[in-house]
């Protein structure tokens, strides 16, 4: 048998600002040795140079991860004008160089290609798997691999700013699995000029919001301390994108126990996702179907949660 995890039974969200220079599971770690916490995950890796909303669950929390990962995201972004790079970022050698500018109207025209269900190829250096293998390492190991395209959805891609000739500064909201590097150098390759992201930052992902982010200094501050709690979230903040429901207590316990049961709900059609609460106290999340919600994840929440 293999051993279970040592830690505390904590559960919630936290909202981090993530610094450049450290991965997200970096990130995922220090919280959990901070808090001193038995399980924990992130909801949608950033690359190690990209900053902002990196949402970190904790223990319960961790069960509302997928729904976070579907949701929408937005960025802004600064797009280097002029090259290619082999990771179609600042952190890659150059391959392609040009002289060739696009005007401000050029690129704004150019933009429009890029919303609504598109297909978009991965850059090289991720994370995605060819034949079991993670394409950064082939990448690495010099290998000439090719990534099939894959579906995204775009809700939009606008221009904010234009610092110089070389940089255009952009913000885009997008759906599950999108490369912002991929939308950098296929919009470089679209205007005759080449392009890769020099610098990137998420602003919010689904329910979460850079502006009540944390710092890494403020874990690191009240770490392993009973204080550090007081960063924590409610469980219930990663379901507010997702409609509530009530239940009795009686129901409560059929849900806890993974089977159907009747709830309290209004203006929900057939199929969709839902979340039931007990007393206040966030008990399932699953399908609605006539009155009845069929419960895919349960939680169970300390007392004192």
């Amino acid at each position: 048998m293999g051993r279970s995890r040592k830690g505390r039974d904590i559960s919630g969200w936290l909202i981090i600002d993530k610094p450049a220079g450290i991965t997200s599971t970096a990130v995922v770690n220090k919280v959990r040795w901070a808090f001193g916490a038995k399980k924990a995950g992130h909801a949608g890796t950033l690359d190690p140079e990209a900053t902002g909303v990196l949402a970190v669950a904790l223990g319960e929390a961790t069960k509302t991860i997928p729904f976070i990962t579907d949701a929408l995201k937005c960025y802004e972004f600064t797009a280097r004008l002029g090259q290619a790079t082999n990771t179609d970022d600042a952190e890659g050698e150059v391959i392609a160089q040009s002289d060739q500018r696009p005007s401000d109207d050029e690129i704004k025209a150019a933009l429009g290609q890029f919303v609504g269900d598109i297909q978009q190829v991965p850059p090289k250096f991720s994370a995605v798997k060819i034949d079991g293998q993670r394409a950064y390492k082939l990448a690495r190991d010099g290998e000439d691999i090719e990534i099939a395209a894959r579906p995204l959805w775009v809700e939009s891609l606008i221009m904010l700013n234009r610092e110089d000739e070389d940089h255009v500064f952009l913000e885009l909201t997008c759906g599950k699995g999108g490369y912002v590097r991929s939308i950098a150098r296929d919009l470089g390759e679209s205007l005759g000029c080449f392009g890769h992201v020099r610098e990137l930052r998420r602003i919010w992902s689904g329910p979460f919001d850079i502006a009540d982010a944390i710092t890494l200094d403020q874990i690191d501050d009240l770490a392993k301390t009973p204080e550090i709690d007081v960063l924590l979230r409610p469980l219930t903040v990663g379901l507010n994108d997702i409609p509530e429901v009530t239940c009795s207590a009686e129901t409560a316990t059929k849900l806890r126990n993974g089977n159907p049961g009747m709830v309290i709900a209004t203006d929900l059609d057939y199929g969709d996702t839902c979340w039931a609460s007990f007393e206040g106290r966030p008990v399932a999340i699953g399908t609605f179907k006539a009155g009845e919600l069929h419960p895919s994840r349960v939680f169970v929440l300390p007392a004192t949660q």
